[in-house]
């Protein structure tokens, strides 16, 4: 049913900026969502990033933010075409090429990391957008830059998509908008009036709402494409996602990166899965690894143990019931037994993790919520898209690029896979009396995952915190010469 895709990534430099700007402007202000991401150039000490203290990690990622700065931007947007059936998007996705003009921190792990993913630091340091951080500088807030893009993606007032998009929020204020204020509650009191369409965290909604077993961006976007898939194949009356593209020709297509996002391939034989990988999208021997990183054998292997562990259940169900009732059913045991199982089996069908729940928080993790070291976070070699017949579906001959680790690791491609989990969600959890001004998925709405925690952290301005100076100065500037209606409570 599914066929093999192209998704077209728009690649944004210095040189095409300009051409490009209004292009990217309609594709913010007739989204229906945004779906960002970013790479940075380093995050500092992981320990104080992780840190039990929330206070103390925002002050680390402050920390991070100012010394460090973002190498490259990715934005999709997805508009909802309401003259189609079922939950079809019109997707375009841009990836950005930055070049910080101040001095910042470049870390020897995130340079190998990216080289690895693909990332070309020479086309980076000669083709990079500039941009300045903290405050607004002269005529900054003007003219065709960085900061002004920003500002037409707040004026557009959408929802806003991020996958453990904490590290995304802090360094996009610092990078696009304001010196970061000191206090964490005044920066949520800030972000809650910025974005009043509300911010989705796809990494929260994949443990909380979907509930696969692993939350890693690639492993639950395949993950998304595979249910959908399966949907589809299936033929019922509920509705599914479906991607459109639009069809770029002329001087646009020398700007276009086609991304391969082909079928999941089952393959056979046994499955040698690197366990680290499986479970977090990441691992220390990288390349060097020599068990599999194929995301696609990693979800195969999580379904056959799904499988597996029902049928045990049923064999053993059906061996009590043909024993008819037995003492142990009445002890306490044996309601404890059958309570247990009642409970597997009500639950989302999830197959066991490779690593113990608790191992999530040690050291050995590596940044699960620092994402931009998050192996997981890359282009997807072995993609699988659904698609209406009269979407484009190839692309010119392009040369074969070198095969890299976990796919070639893209701003733009994973913004994309963050977009396509978000729609995937929101399709499972509508609710088709709804209004239009609802929350696209309620129980997500405003809440950054937060690694090692079991409660997220909630995007709403607190009674107790005021918000900053420069957000208030900024607020009028974005506001004041907009036609779209100010967000409440701001100045």
């Amino acid at each position: 049913m599914s066929s093999s895709m192209i998704v077209p990534v728009i690649d944004v430099q210095a040189n095409n900026f300009k051409e490009l700007w209004a292009a990217m402007v309609i594709a913010i202000k007739t989204s229906s969502f945004i779906a960002i991401d970013t790479e940075l150039s380093g995050l500092g000490s992981r320990k104080a990033l992780l840190a039990e203290s929330i206070e103390d990690r925002y002050k680390a990622i402050c920390h991070s933010a100012r010394t460090r700065s973002i190498l490259s931007l990715g934005f999709a947007c997805y508009k909802k075409l309401d003259n189609k059936a079922d939950s079809t998007y019109l997707v375009q996705v841009y990836n950005l090429t930055l070049l910080c003009s101040e001095e910042y921190i470049i870390e020897p792990q995130s340079v190998q990391f990216l080289v690895q993913h693909g990332f070309d630091f020479n086309k980076q340091y000669a083709e990079g957008i500039p941009y300045s951080k903290g405050n607004d500088k002269g005529g900054d807030a003007h003219g065709v830059n960085l900061r002004s893009l920003f500002v037409e993606l707040l004026r557009a007032n959408k929802p806003l998509v991020v996958h453990n998009g904490l590290i995304d929020m802090v360094f996009l204020y610092q990078c696009f908008y304001a010196h970061l204020p000191e206090r964490l509650g005044t920066f949520i009191a800030d972000l809650s009036q910025m974005f009043p369409s509300g911010i989705y965290d796809t990494k929260y909604a994949t443990e909380n709402e979907l509930r696969f077993t692993a939350s890693y961006l690639e492993y639950a976007y395949k993950k998304c494409k595979l249910e959908n898939s399966k949907a589809i194949a299936g033929g019922g009356n509920g509705s599914h996602v479906f991607i459109e593209f639009c069809k770029y020709t002329g001087s646009m297509q020398s700007y276009i990166d086609y991304r391969p996002c082909l079928d999941n391939q089952n393959q056979d034989g046994a499955l040698n899965i690197c366990v680290q990988f499986s479970a977090y999208g990441w691992c220390p021997n990288g390349s060097q690894c020599p068990m599999s990183h194929d995301t696609d054998l990693i979800i195969q292997h999580d379904e056959k143990t799904r499988e597996d562990k029902r049928k045990k259940r049923k064999r053993k169900n059906k061996k009590k019931a043909s024993q008819g009732p037995s003492e142990t059913c009445s002890s306490p045991q044996g309601k404890k037994s059958r309570f247990e199982e009642a409970k597997l089996d009500q639950a989302v069908p999830i197959s066991e993790p490779a690593l113990p729940e608790h191992q999530k928080t040690a050291s050995s993790e590596p940044t699960d919520a620092v994402h931009a070291f998050e192996a997981g976070k890359t282009a997807s070699k072995n993609g699988n898209e659904e698609s209406r017949p009269e979407a484009p579906s190839e692309a010119p001959d392009r040369p074969k690029e070198k095969k890299v680790e976990g796919g070639t690791h893209r701003a733009g491609f994973d913004a994309f896979m963050t977009g396509y989990i978000f729609a995937y969600a929101r399709n499972l959890t509508k609710n088709t009396e709804e209004p239009s001004t609802a929350p696209l998925i309620p129980a997500c709405l405003n809440k950054l995952f937060l690694s090692g925690k079991s409660v997220p952290l909630h995007v709403a301005k607190s009674t107790f915190s005021k918000s900053s100076k420069a957000h208030v100065h900024k607020m009028d500037y974005v506001w004041g010469k907009s036609t779209a209606v100010k967000p409440e409570g701001t100045a």
